[in-house]
């Protein structure tokens, strides 16, 4: 909505601010209502206020579901949501896993000063994370793959080896090179 100062010309400036603060009003309704985020707001008892509707999609519910639920029944481990509000600190950046929701998320979580509020703002990385996993489990895979090709191939090699009187030592430490470059970072 825009505003035009000729509108409100004649208006008072009571009227004037009461203007100003239902288009503003408006635009954070629409801010709420469509932020690919989710949105969730607990009071000091840690009940659940206010949700939004990307929160309700990744938990696969309606808004009259969680409103007035205590957290912990819908999130598990909400200590992270206490620790905000205790010590009216931000906590920003960590990582968590919903297994009953099929979520993984990125979450920031802030009191909301003079409210007696914590909010918190999930960043859904489900998919991101989910391909993450496929690739890891393609790596530890394709290294089982090749170990099994070094040791067939050592086995081999010993036995031509043991013909022919030859060392199989320098083959033996290429092949676990190669296995070393193929494994997966974590393992």
């Amino acid at each position: 909505m825009d505003h035009h100062p000729e509108e409100t010309a004649g208006a008072s400036p009571t009227e004037s601010v009461r203007a100003q603060l239902e288009v503003s009003g408006a635009l954070w309704k629409l801010l709420w209502d469509f932020d690919p985020n989710g949105l969730l707001v607990l009071d000091d008892a840690m009940r659940i206020l206010l949700v939004n509707p990307a929160m309700c999609a990744m938990l696969k519910t309606e808004p009259g579901a969680l409103v007035g639920r205590p957290a912990v029944e819908v999130l598990g481990d909400i200590s992270d949501f206490q620790r905000a509000y205790a010590e009216q600190r931000e906590i920003v950046g960590q990582e968590v896993s919903y297994s009953r929701y099929d979520l993984h998320v990125r979450k920031v979580i802030f009191p909301v000063p003079n409210a007696r509020v914590v909010a918190g703002i999930f960043v859904d990385l489900t998919r991101e994370w989910k391909q993450e996993q496929e690739l890891e489990r393609l790596r530890t895979r394709t290294a089982e793959e090749v170990r099994s090709v070094v040791d067939k191939q050592m086995r081999v090699a010993q036995q031509i080896a043991g013909l022919l009187g030859e060392t199989t030592a320098e083959t033996k430490v290429s092949l676990l090179r190669l296995l070393e470059v193929l494994r997966p970072e974590n393992e």
